[in-house]
């Protein structure tokens, strides 16, 4: 598989299990409705895990633009690869969103709220403060990109001390479920540009009845946020952790 293969299908498949998981609680008539966040934190957790583990070794599993050019800043991947793996996330999120629409289709005219419905595809904040906002995906971001550098340096992953490398999946999805718990509430956690914006389209795009707009007002909040998180994680990474 070309990495940019896998970087479609590994985003594709984070967001089937991601959004998958939102239209199971918040869409009426559903076996999981009105579940609630501990449910969406997990299944968003294990959904990054199982995307990881798929496609890992194609191409390092980026998944989301932010951890792309967070790497990018510091050396670890080539910039002349970063316009195609985003091209690539972007892709695979929008047609994860499609097949999840797809597979709650019944469940769209059941649901006459079109907050949860958009909510199925896309971030919104809790209280909107666009300066909050940003700065909350700005730390949950770099949460992420620093704890998956810190945590899966071959350092610590080392057999010598008894820590098994194919564990390094299963961690990052437990640092994106620990960020959910902890730094999700304000935001709804996007955390990657690519998870937000391909979905977002996709709800803009996909005939579904009675959805409302698309909340374009505050897309740009999901994008920026994390790049910004994404580069300051990775610097701190490089300063701070040996080589």
């Amino acid at each position: 598989m070309s990495p940019f293969l896998a970087e479609v299908v590994g985003t594709m498949l984070l967001i089937i299990l991601g959004d998958g998981v939102v239209a199971n609680v918040v869409l009426n008539r559903t076996r999981g409705h009105n579940s609630g966040w501990i449910v969406i934190t997990t299944g968003w957790a294990f959904g990054v895990t199982v995307a990881v583990y798929a496609v890992g070794t194609f191409s390092g599993a980026h998944l989301n633009p932010a951890v792309t050019i967070g790497l990018a800043s510091i050396g670890k991947f080539a910039w002349g690869l970063v316009p195609a793996y985003i091209a690539a996330q972007m892709l695979g999120a929008f047609l994860g969103a499609a097949i999840v629409w797809l597979a709650y289709l019944p469940h769209w005219k059941e649901t006459p709220d079109p907050a949860a419905k958009l909510a199925v595809f896309c971030t919104g904040p809790a209280i909107r403060n666009p300066l909050s906002n940003v700065i909350t995906e700005v730390i949950g971001t770099a949460v992420l990109v620093l704890g998956v550098l810190a945590v899966l340096t071959p350092k610590n992953l080392n057999p010598d001390y008894g820590w098994n490398v194919g564990l390094g999946p299963a961690l990052v999805g437990v640092i994106v479920w620990a960020i959910g718990l902890s730094l999700g509430g304000p935001t709804g956690y996007a955390i990657n540009p690519a998870r937000d914006l391909g979905p977002r389209i996709a709800h803009a795009v996909l005939p579904i009845a009675g959805k409302g707009g698309s909340d374009w007002s505050y897309a740009w909040i999901p994008v920026v946020g994390p790049i910004i998180g994404g580069v300051i994680a990775a610097l701190i990474y490089k300063a701070l952790w040996p080589a």
